[in-house]
Parts: structure tokens; sequence; C-alpha cells
């Protein structure tokens, strides 16, 4: 089933308050603090009139200090015109999130606009992966679909000897953590009931998977999970050991790479978008805006540059925004939403879409160039293209936007073929 409904949750206070775009989980520093932490940067020897390079080992040096805020060093090194300057800005960036990735992000805008480029973010590097035991006999796992805000149900069984099964059940964020765990023992009439009755009112199916990657999903989510929320997760690690007495596993050979290795070499298709389960990856609006202006600025000068170069420079904005957008812990995200979804989707018999998801995955996992992918160079064109029509008033993004798959894949045919000319 192709069900878009999001499949239901414990409606406590806890997991209300966690949800993703809850407003109160987004820091959003006052202005006055904002100058209080510059003066506090200058008060521990930091001068903004000092040598380039003595200006960078400087902030580089605060780092971590106490009173020196990683906001204000970010906002300090955006006036500094100097290539150290951006490299370090690049180093922020790769762990940051929320606030302080968007303050890098608007400090490295504003020394591009100096002619000062940040360096790339390197590719994250394949991890061996842990060599694993088979199932211990007995355990059983679903999951749900992934949904439009990144959370998953996982469900892992283990059959009791006097009949029943006993359920962990996990709800889990891919930016928030492990949401919830909770234990019980029920009959299997009970268990079948509760999953028909979850399936019809989400109207999307639970599907069988290894219990090895429940477990393992479960796991990830709890490292992910902030020091300051996991006491109201509970003891997952304790509950766990009533399930498997196998090591918490820190890497775990995804197994959509070995049932879809036929499809790993082909393209992934920008039409992979229309799927529910990538449909929720979204960036925030501030993280787009400099490459949405670059991309207005482009097309404002339509009357002073031909048609073909005003696109070609709206091209190139978009392949600097794949580079950068998809960099980092973000990068490491949608890998794991298309080898998690992608193999939620095969379970589901959608087949060719998790082929899809898979290619995708894989592109991630090697270190792939993926400016030259037509599906990542969608995923940037459609999140660039909402934010346009939106600060425009409008519904429909003009036509040098591609928003809609079939026209992604005419737009990157177009592009290849331009290419081939120019050779």
């Amino acid at each position: 089933m192709n069900g878009h409904a999001k499949l239901d949750r414990p409606r406590t206070p806890e997991y209300a308050a966690a949800s993703p775009y809850n407003s109160k989980d987004r820091p959003v520093p006052n202005p006055k603090e904002i100058d209080g932490e510059d003066l506090k940067l200058r008060e521990l020897g930091f001068d903004p009139d000092a040598p380039a390079p003595e200006a960078v080992q400087k902030l580089r040096e605060l780092r971590g200090k106490p009173g020196a805020s990683d906001l204000a060093i970010a906002r300090a090194l955006g006036a500094i015109a100097d290539p150290a300057a951006a490299a370090m800005l690049a180093e922020m960036e790769a762990g940051a999130g929320g606030a302080l990735r968007r303050e890098v992000r608007r400090s490295i805008y504003r020394l591009r606009q100096r002619g000062i480029e940040a360096p790339a973010a390197p590719a994250p590097k394949p991890a061996p992966a842990q060599k694993v035991s088979a199932p211990k006999p007995g355990l059983s796992a679903l999951i749900s679909s992934i949904d439009t805000e990144g959370t998953q149900m996982v469900w892992l069984l283990k059959a009791r000897p006097q009949g029943g099964v006993m359920r962990l059940w996990g709800l889990v964020s891919e930016t928030l953590g492990l949401l919830g765990v909770r234990t019980s023992t029920i009959t299997r009439r009970e268990l079948r009931a509760e999953r028909e009755e979850l399936e019809r009112r989400a109207g999307a199916r639970l599907v069988e998977v290894d219990p090895r990657l429940a477990d393992f999903i479960l796991c990830e989510a709890y490292r992910n999970t902030p020091e300051s929320r996991r006491a109201q997760v509970g003891d997952f690690l304790a509950v766990r050991t009533e399930f498997t007495a196998a090591p918490p596993p820190v890497e775990f050979a995804h197994p959509i790479y070995t049932e879809l290795a036929s499809e790993l070499g082909a393209e992934p298709s920008p039409e992979l978008l229309e799927e529910p389960e990538l449909a929720g990856f979204r960036f925030a609006p501030e993280e787009l805006a400099p490459y949405v202006e670059e991309m207005n600025r482009a097309r404002e000068s339509l009357i002073v540059v031909s048609r073909a170069s005003q696109e070609e420079r709206m091209l190139a904005v978009l392949d600097r925004a794949v580079g950068e957008l998809l960099a980092g812990e973000r990068l490491v995200r949608l890998r794991s939403r298309l080898e998690n979804g992608g193999y939620y989707m095969l379970k589901d018999g959608r087949r060719k879409a998790a082929g899809w998801a898979a290619a995708a995955a894989v592109r991630i996992r090697d270190g792939a160039d993926l400016k030259q992918a037509a599906f990542f160079r969608a995923l940037i064109r459609k999140e660039l293209a909402t934010v346009i029509a939106e600060s425009a008033g409008q519904r429909e993004a003009e036509p040098h936007l591609i928003v809609t798959p079939a026209e992604a894949i005419r737009a990157e045919q177009e592009r290849a073929a331009r290419i081939r000319r120019q050779r």
C-alpha cells in the first residue's frame, strides 16, 4: 500500500514535546544575547582588526572555552576575508545543526560574496560492516514506513516458550533519536489484532524484516538521542537485554545492498521523490536562502544576459547547492532514509522505487559525485523551487526551476545535450 497517513504514536506530553517541528526545539538567539556573545569574544582576547591568520587562529583556540559561543565564532569568521576563515567554517559545518548550522551557512555565504569559497565537505567514508551473528531463533521484527516527519515505528518480537510473545515497541526519529520504548507481553491473537487495527487506521502496512536490522535501527536511534532526553526514553539498553544478549551493534551491513544488488548500477530516478518515504526529507528555508537569493539575481538579470547564460548561471548555483547541502550529518541521514525507506518499499511490493532508493544510497556510500546524479539534483531543485514560489507569493515556480520528476528528467537530458555540444 502507498498510504501517506502517519502511523499512530502514544499521545503523551513526552512525544508531543519531541516533535521535530516543535518550536521549543529550535533555539532562536536573542539579539541582545548575540551582542553580548560577540563582546565576550573580545574580552577573551579576540581582535577583529588583527591580521587574518592571527584572528582565525585565536578563534580556533577559543572554541570550546567557557564563554566563547560557537554562534559568535561563526559570525566573526564571516567577517574575516581569508581562506583560513572559510576552511574553519567548513569544519564547523560538518558537525553543526540548528541555529549554529544556519549561522555557519550565512558566514560562508558572506565570504563567497567576497570571492572566497569554502572547501567542499568530504564525503562520508564507508565504514566496514560489523560482523554479526545469525538472528537468534524466536526473534522477529516489524517496521512501519517512514512518515513525513522522519519517524518510524519498530517492533522487536520474541516468542515465549509458554506461548505468546514479548514485544519491544520503539519509535525512532532521524533527527531526535529514540523517542520512546515500551515492552509488553501479549498473545499472538492480540498481536495480530493490534497490527491489523494499526494498519487500518494508518493506511500503511507493517512489514517483516530481519530482527538484526530492527535492533540496529533502535540502537542507532538511541545513540543519536540527546543526553537531555535519554531520561524520558527510559533504560533502553537494559530493556533490550530481555530480547538479545548480543552487544549493541555499531555497524550493520544493510540488506538492501544484497537483496537489490542487480539495481545498484542503475540511475536513481527523480520519480523516487514522489514516494511518501522521501516526501518529508526537507531543508529549512534559512539553509536554502543563500542559493535562492543567487537564483533570484540570475532571473532578474534576464534583460541584460541571454536566456542560455541565465540558465547556465542558475545551473551553477544548483551544482553548488547539491555539493554543499548534501554533506555532513544531513548526508548521513539521507543515506539512512534511502536504506531504511527503500527496504520498506521492497517489502511493501514497490521494487522499482526500492531499486532507485538502493541506487541512490550506494552512491552516497561509495562517495560518488552527487552533482552528476539526476535524483540528487532534482531533490535540491525541488526544494529551491518551493522556496522561490512561496517567496514570490505564487504556487508555481518559474520555468527555469523544475519541480515535477518528469520535468526534472527532461531538464537533465537538456543539460547533458548542452555539455555534449560544448565538447
